[in-house]
């Protein structure tokens, strides 16, 4: 069996603002201390307050809240944006590029079927990917 990936030429991506990533089904957006302590400051809040407003202890992990169905506590659907996009999450800076949506050209389709910026826009480098990919484990 091979080490290269299926996508050696790389993959296209541009993220449209639709919120399919962030909406929808529940799961976890998983948070470094450092990343709450900038979301915090983007908020104009200390981490402690940030952190019982917005964050939820899983194990031995930190993940953001969500509203009831799902969706991130940060997006906002009138504008259909991220409240905290300049400050987001290193797992929502390398969207689409998860092992769980790189693992076989068909988990990649799975994905680009529900995000219309997979497969379109700028072309990522395997090395590209290679370092999203390497971030963060979802």
């Amino acid at each position: 069996m091979s080490d290269t990936p299926w996508y050696p030429e790389g993959l296209r991506f541009q993220c449209t603002g639709c919120g399919s990533c962030c909406t929808g089904a529940p799961g976890y957006v998983w948070v470094t201390r450092a990343e709450i302590a900038a979301m915090a400051k983007a908020l104009d809040m200390d981490e402690e307050q940030f952190g019982e407003r917005y964050v939820r202890r899983v194990g031995n992990r930190y993940s953001l809240k969500e509203l009831a169905g799902g969706d991130c506590i940060f997006y906002d659907p009138e504008p259909r944006t991220c409240r905290l996009y300049r400050h987001r999450p290193r797992q929502c800076r390398t969207w689409p590029f998860w092992a769980s949506n790189l693992h076989l050209p068909q988990t990649w389709d799975e994905m680009a079927a529900a995000c219309p910026g997979a497969n379109r826009g700028r072309l990522y480098t395997l090395e590209e990917i290679l370092e999203h990919k390497a971030v963060v484990r979802v």
